[in-house]
């Protein structure tokens, strides 16, 4: 299950202004929803009861109450995490010491790979899969740190024996589509699903017939619309950071996911030919 605070940045770009409104007061300050009645939050937003109603639909709640619930579940997940942290605020602040920032980012990269593994839809985990294990062709583009998560992917995929091909440059990668038909794969890498190029990747692979996949942070973004098979990440970015950092670590996750289980298919094999390519690289190591 979606945690309810990363449930409601996903849909965010789906909200309305006054939606919109409502969950930036309750990301802001979630236990006000603890403590208050439908009316309370109403009056607190500036809005009516309807329209916290609609808002609680429209974030994937059929009403209030389960809401409310769901906000005071999240609540007490959130406050045992940061317990184990030893952190009071997740966000850091610049004028943290540095035992504070490595608690706080400690903490949000966990909560990142938790809340994925939470969350992650594993029949679509199971269908990437199972695409992947007969496909004549593995295509996958990042454009940016989510490029360097299709190397990472590339990478991982090679040293189990398949071949797959990682595009950052947006003109090599229109190579690959002559080359791409029915049963190839085509994964596209993107935080926001918003980015330019990947989704034109998708589109254009998805056009010629690949199974597409997305990774995504946001399910219902253009990425995760043009894909067949959507492997969602569950990342909260802090406001004062340099690049993804949860989101990278979240996205990793996910690699990892699919690679152990393609693995598990064919363990014998796949387990050989890890010791084959950790062994050829062992007379270059010192020592």
């Amino acid at each position: 299950m979606t945690d309810v605070f990363v449930a409601l940045r996903q849909r965010m770009p789906g909200l309305s202004k006054s939606e919109r409104h409502i969950a930036e007061i309750v990301m802001d300050d979630p236990q006000i929803v603890v403590d208050s009645t439908i009316t309370q939050l109403a009056e607190r937003c500036d809005t009516s009861q309807a329209s916290v109603a609609r808002f609680c639909r429209a974030a994937g709640f059929a009403g209030y109450k389960e809401f409310r619930i769901a906000i005071a579940a999240a609540n007490s997940r959130e406050e045992a995490a940061r317990e184990l942290f030893r952190v009071a605020d997740a966000e850091i602040d610049p004028d943290d010491s540095a035992a504070d920032v490595v608690a706080k980012v400690a903490y949000q990269e966990a909560r990142a790979i938790e809340e994925t593994a939470r969350a992650l839809d594993l029949g679509a985990l199971d269908a990437v899969v199972a695409a992947l294990r007969t496909a004549p062709r593995i295509d996958i583009y990042g454009a940016g740190s989510s490029g360097l998560t299709a190397a990472d992917l590339q990478l991982k995929l090679h040293r189990i024996g398949i071949v797959a091909f990682s595009w950052a440059d947006a003109h090599l990668a229109l190579t690959s589509f002559a080359l791409t038909g029915p049963g190839s794969v085509a994964i596209g890498i993107s935080d926001s699903g918003l980015t330019v190029e990947t989704n034109q990747m998708l589109d254009l692979a998805r056009s010629r017939g690949a199974t597409t996949v997305a990774i995504t942070n946001y399910p219902d973004s253009p990425l995760g619309a043009a894909a067949d098979h959507v492997l969602t990440t569950s990342a909260r970015e802090s406001r004062y950071r340099t690049g993804a950092m949860a989101s990278r670590l979240a996205q990793m996750a996910v690699v990892d996911f699919v690679v152990v289980r393609l693995l598990q298919g064919d363990f014998d094999r796949a387990s050989e030919l890890l010791r084959r390519t950790y062994d050829a690289v062992q007379e270059h190591r010192l020592g």
